[in-house]
């Protein structure tokens, strides 16, 4: 299958992120990524797939749930997360994680071969959700559980909301007037989602997070370290510069920053 402009989009600014994406300011991805997986009370020995995974937040913690008997896929199309990924189960020994460089649409696996799907920030990025969804349900296996986490309301304010008004006074081409996120902020939305697709009985829970902010430059550890690379990358060299100046202008030590999330499950009966 060939990429799209939406994931074409998201892989370019992810590649680009993946140098500063595990930066402390960033951990609000491994907190997400924990969070999820410890919501679905993994058995020894069971099978997940994870798409997208990034560096890894949820699938490496969904290896240490299964240990050494389970199996754990992960799939992303950003190479630079997959990269971070593999170093750190490296380092932890996880021999049963296996992390794949392809489209999340494309995974090429049958019907009910996993005890739980996950997919964490990733169900925005293509167009058309619904099919996603039902490729992943038709992947999961009788008594598993498919796991959508998105962003909850003002996600990475009030940080964001500084940001766009800097790229608005360099290149106001560059700001989005709507994310794709924007749509799934609340549990009603995540659910919604889940009915659309055909997938009954789901439950979902918005849970409230924030990130601290020790010193201004952690503002901008996240905007380099998240999708807002993407706008960056297309800044003119000067425009950059300046963009980043009044970001860390904005911003105060001590500030936090809103990384809200929305955890969505379905268990196939």
């Amino acid at each position: 299958m060939g990429l799209d402009e939406a994931a074409s989009r998201a892989q370019r600014a992810y590649d680009a992120a993946a140098d500063t994406y595990d930066a402390d300011a960033n951990g609000f991805w491994e907190v997400t990524g924990r969070r999820t997986i410890g919501r679905l009370r993994l058995a020894r020995g069971a099978r997940v797939l994870d798409l997208p995974c990034g560096s890894g937040a949820s699938a490496l913690a969904a290896a240490r749930a299964v240990g050494p008997d389970g199996r754990v896929v992960g799939f992303d199309l950003a190479q630079g997360l997959l990269e971070l990924a593999r170093a750190k189960a490296s380092r932890e020994s996880l021999v049963n994680v296996e992390l794949v460089h392809a489209d999340v649409r494309a995974t090429g696996f049958g019907d009910a071969e996993f005890d739980a799907v996950v997919c964490v920030f990733g169900i925005f990025f293509v167009p058309d959700r619904e099919q996603l969804m039902r490729e992943l349900w038709r992947m999961v296996a009788p008594g598993g559980a498919l796991a959508v986490t998105t962003w909850g309301p003002d996600m990475l304010e009030p940080g964001a909301g500084m940001f766009w008004e800097a790229v608005a006074r360099e290149q106001p081409e560059l700001v989005r007037t709507f994310n794709p996120w924007d749509e799934l902020v609340e549990p009603a939305q995540l659910l919604g989602l889940y009915e659309r697709s055909g997938i009954d009985g789901a439950t979902a829970e918005l849970v409230d997070a924030y990130q601290p902010l020790r010193r201004p430059e952690d503002w901008w550890d996240i905007v380099m370290g998240s999708g807002f690379r993407g706008t960056v990358e297309q800044l003119a060299p000067d425009a950059r510069r300046r963009v980043r100046e009044q970001n860390l202008a904005a911003v105060e030590g001590g500030q936090s920053v809103r990384t809200a999330a929305v955890y969505g499950l379905a268990v196939k009966r």
